[in-house]
């Protein structure tokens, strides 16, 4: 998949929010803590942004929904995205979601929902920006930024055949945790 077709069109209300670099401190019940096969990754909820998505993330995460769930869209140089548990792009949680658009940039680090072409088809995949993306900015729900540990997130790899034929990934979240958990 390439960045073009990664697009969908659709219309949904445009709200101006806050650029991602003016979030206040850390809150620790709007805080992830995302574990990786290299490390922790820290990831800060933006309810001001996405009230409805960062509430159904943090309920997922509760019920330790991706916990064990691959990356099964990894594109280098754009995005890696996962949250879906049967691995194909394809599964969900069941529960749609109705698009919170905002101003905010779909920069490295960004943290948004994944949907169809539909804009109210988000569900539980979400995607993280490896590199700045602002082609997705008002298309999709920015809900969080990674913080911290964004070399970890680098090192996300997809599946692709060994020499043995065997598949060598993709990587998995091992969990995903609410920091106020914790």
């Amino acid at each position: 998949m390439d960045r073009r077709s990664f697009i969908a069109t659709g219309a949904a209300a445009i709200v101006a929010a806050p650029a991602l670099a003016q979030t206040p401190a850390a809150d620790p019940e709007n805080t992830l803590v995302l574990t990786l096969r290299t490390g922790q990754v820290v990831i800060r909820m933006r309810p001001d942004l996405a009230p409805r998505h960062v509430a159904r993330i943090k309920e997922l995460v509760r019920q330790k929904f991706y916990d064990g769930i691959v990356f099964h869209r990894v594109i280098d140089g754009f995005m890696a995205q996962t949250g879906d548990p049967t691995g194909t792009g394809m599964g969900g949680s069941g529960t749609k979601l109705a698009a919170e658009f905002t101003a905010a940039p779909h920069r490295r680090g960004a943290v948004s929902m994944a949907r169809s072409q539909s804009p109210n088809s988000g569900d539980s995949q979400w995607f993280i920006c490896l590199a700045d993306s602002n082609f997705l900015d008002r298309q999709y729900t920015v809900w969080g930024e990674v913080v911290s540990g964004m070399e970890h997130v680098d090192q996300i790899k997809k599946g692709n055949k060994s020499d043995g034929g065997k598949v060598d990934g993709p990587d998995k979240i091992v969990s995903l945790r609410v920091q106020a958990d914790r």
